[in-house]
């Protein structure tokens, strides 16, 4: 064999030289040769494929863990703070209170044209595509990142969960979460809900949360009402409510009707709106924005009466309502309301001039109105304005009501068939003794001797009378005779709340120092005038939450408070102090009236309190130091001596009863009184020792017709007389004016002389002291006619003033 090398055999199909491939019994596979120069940077099939199918499950995995991750939180705390919405009787609004003005609504009370304009604001394909837009949002994020200006890209459903649980900050992870919370929100609600929720918790501008804020900010109008053209406006704002605005911002209006258009435009496209009607369309300007007034004027008084008729009837707490939310309708008819307004600015606020009149500055007025037949509240007067005065002068109850109280008295009387201290019934035409500081009778409590006003003294005199003229004396006297328990027990009957300060069971009670409020004494009013018929009087008349009712309010029950004997006799007498008393400028409302003047302890308030059958209303006059809130006096105010109940009170009474039932047909009374209410009583025998006195403010107003009976013997006093000291008398008639002191003068004629007078020209001048005056009967004067005198039998005419004048 030959040491020489063989030579090699070919491979299979190969060159000379070359390896041989592997073949199928195990031969190793040639490695694939390195890929150089560009070809490196091209990834191959196998790498694209990898990468994304390792991709895709790295998304799927984190799409997983973020949504298993990512909860559903609750609200966030401003998407849930609404405002309390407060509305006149006819849905108008009187106020809001709350944090935030917002008012949530259900989607049935907002107009389909409202909901459709922001869907083609917003989201047209709301109904039909997912909670999330993955192409919007990536074209949204490209034109951000190109300067075309920052959009959001979000969906309807995205937008509300911003809105509703998350917050405005723009970071990735709030997209995240709002990402996955609107999908898994979108499994849960309905579409309805969510576009509901959207309308309630998106921001519109002037302070306006939600659609239904946006409507009363913008056009005045509840969101059900919206057109078309005013829906599209508020649709466009969602894109930039604070440029949008174009009172706000009239330079942008060009941007703002762009907007308008393309909304419109939108709704036509989808079918929401023909062509028709978008081209009848016209710009709709909102209305001037309001600045913010809060409380002012009336509006905290109201709210403060609303707010405490809600508590005390425990309808609503304070806890509940600072929760917000509530629409309040009140029983407040707006232009009785406003009426009110008017008169007390007419009658009282224009005239005062604290420069001229410092006094003028301790006014305060208060008023309530209710309708007998039904018991609402319909209008309020709190105070000139509430942020300058914030105290509720209709409802306060730190001031004495005066006479006003004296009505429950009479009522008192008649509903306990009650007698005199000599038996007699108590009646319209009953004798009292009508002598100020007189010492009630049958009183086991101490003396009390009440002065009339003014310490006039009238002798003899009906109740008709003494109502009139507010005479106290008879009206403590009454008090005792019926029972001061008796009294204080009608009044609360009536409606006096039994915790007012002051009602006490005292003869005191009729004077009125009871310090009731102006709303209380306008509710008992109202049920004399309901003929003794009492309701559960209201001031509210509904209220709802998120359109539904949530509470169920009182009821009203009239039942008979007192008889209606009772209240109408008391009725009969109220019509004379309007007809003859100290309320005459009552009149002026030109209807069938009733009503009681008041005055409180030194002048500190002046009161009228009336009705007609069908509107009972309490107007108050009050001093007040504005600086100390110490009660003040009200003399010289507007000048004047002094402001009484038939002044002011009864003149804004009668401006607002007149304008608050024009167009309201003029109804009468129909009473039905006390058995004997009509029978005259003759007065009783004056015994002068009972009577003593200077005379001085025995008086008559109006030019009434009186019966003067005098005459002494030798200056000793005999029952009745006219002048101290006359021996002698009058055969004749003598028509004038008696003044304080015992002066008649004026036309008349006297025969028989005097002694210890004079009469000079039909004059007759003497010391009348101890006389009485009985109004509107004439009859007979005997004086004793000895050393000369004579038998009188003469009729005297005229007006009785006292000292000082008079005062109702």
């Amino acid at each position: 064999m030959s040491d020489e090398p063989q030579p090699q055999q070919p491979t299979d199909g190969g060159a000379e030289g070359e390896p041989r491939a592997a073949d199928d019994k195990g031969g190793k596979k040639p490695k694939r040769p390195k890929r150089t120069g560009w070809r490196r940077l091209i990834p191959t099939w196998r790498m694209v494929l990898g990468t994304f199918v390792i991709g895709t499950l790295l998304l799927i995995g984190l799409f997983f863990l973020g949504y298993s991750m990512v909860k559903i939180p609750p609200a966030n705390a401003l998407a849930t703070k609404q405002s309390n919405v407060y509305l006149y009787a006819d849905g108008t609004e009187i106020a809001r209170d709350g944090e935030v003005n917002r008012e949530n609504v259900t989607l049935a009370q907002v107009s389909k044209d409202a909901q459709h304009a922001v869907l083609a604001a917003e989201d047209r394909d709301f109904y039909t595509e997912s909670a999330v837009d993955p192409k919007a949002m990536i074209r949204a994020g490209w034109n951000t990142a190109t300067g075309k200006g920052r959009q959001s890209g979000s969906t309807i459903t995205q937008q509300y969960v911003k809105n509703y649980y998350l917050g405005q900050e723009q970071t990735v992870t709030r997209k995240v979460k709002e990402f996955f919370i609107a999908i898994k929100l979108d499994r849960e609600k309905t579409k309805d809900e969510i576009l509901q929720g959207y309308l309630n918790t998106s921001f519109f501008g002037r302070n306006a949360y939600g659609i239904q804020a946006a409507a009363r900010a913008y056009y005045g109008v509840d969101a059900i009402d919206l057109t078309p053209a005013q829906g599209a406006y508020l649709a466009a704002l969602l894109n930039a409510p604070s440029e949008y605005d174009v009172v706000a911002h009239p330079e942008n209006k060009a941007g703002a009707q762009a907007r308008w258009n393309y909304v419109l435009d939108g709704m036509v496209k989808q079918g929401w709106l023909s062509q028709a009607q978008r081209t009848g369309l016209k710009f709709p300007m909102p209305k001037e924005a309001t600045l913010s007034t809060g409380l002012s004027g009336q509006r905290g008084y109201l709210l403060d009466a609303i707010k405490d008729y809600l508590y005390e009837n425990k309808i609503l707490d304070a806890d509940e309502l600072r929760a917000g939310g509530y629409r309040i309708t009140t029983t407040l008819d707006k232009r009785k309301q406003d009426a009110f307004v008017k008169a007390v600015d007419d009658r009282l606020m224009s005239k005062l001039d604290p420069k001229a009149h410092p006094r003028d500055r301790y006014v305060r007025a208060g008023g309530a109105a209710v309708d007998p037949r039904t018991g609402k509240v319909v209008a309020l007067y709190g105070g000139i304005d509430y942020v300058k005065q914030y105290t509720n002068n209709a409802t306060r109850g730190d001031f004495q009501v005066g006479s006003t109280f004296k009505p429950f008295v009479f009522t008192a009387a008649v509903e306990n068939g009650s007698t005199t201290q000599d038996g007699r019934t108590i009646t319209p035409n009953t004798y009292y003794d009508g002598t100020s500081g007189r010492p009630v009778e049958g009183w086991n409590g101490g003396v009390y001797d009440p002065q009339n006003e003014d310490e006039v003294s009238y002798g003899p005199i009906t109740v008709r009378e003494a109502t009139d003229k507010s005479v106290n004396s008879v009206y403590a006297q009454m008090a005792v005779d019926v029972g001061s328990g008796k009294v204080k027990q009608t009044a609360i009957d009536l409606g006096i709340p039994a915790d007012t300060k002051s009602l006490v069971s005292s003869p005191s009670i009729a004077l009125g120092v009871a310090n009731a409020s102006v709303l209380d004494m306008a509710e008992a009013y109202a049920t004399l005038a309901n003929h003794g018929k009492r309701g559960t009087y209201t001031l509210v008349q509904r209220v709802t939450r998120n359109g539904r009712d949530v509470v169920v309010l009182p009821k009203a029950e009239p039942h008979q408070a007192v008889s209606r004997e009772a209240a109408d006799t008391t009725t009969a007498i109220l019509q004379s102090v309007v007809e003859n008393g100290t309320a005459t400028a009552a009149r002026a409302a030109g209807r069938p009236a009733a009503g009681k003047t008041g005055t409180a302890e030194e002048d500190t308030a002046a009161w009228f309190a009336g009705y007609t059958p069908d509107l009972a209303t309490v107007v108050s006059v009050m001093g007040q130091d504005p600086d100390t809130a110490a009660h003040k006096s009200l003399y010289q105010v507007m000048g004047l001596p002094r402001i009484n109940g038939g002044g002011a009170p009864t003149e804004i009474w009668a401006q607002f009863t007149e304008d608050a039932l024009k167009n309201t047909p003029v109804s009468d009374f129909d009473l039905h009184l006390e058995e004997g209410a009509d029978e005259v009583e003759e007065p009783p025998a004056t015994d002068s020792r009972d009577d003593q006195g200077d005379g001085s403010g025995d008086r008559e107003d109006n030019g009434t017709t009186g019966d003067t009976t005098g005459g002494t013997t030798g200056g000793e006093p005999t029952p009745g007389r006219t002048g101290s000291g006359a021996q002698g008398g009058t055969d004749g008639t003598t028509t004038g004016t008696t003044t304080g002191g015992g002066a008649t003068t004026g036309g008349g004629t006297t025969t028989d002389g005097t002694t210890g007078g004079t009469t000079t020209d039909g004059t007759t001048t003497g010391d009348a002291s101890g006389g009485f005056t009985i109004g509107g009967s004439t009859g007979d004067t005997t004086g004793d006619p000895t050393s000369g005198g004579t038998t009188t039998d003469g009729t005297t005419t005229g007006t009785t003033l006292g000292p000082g004048a008079a005062r109702p």
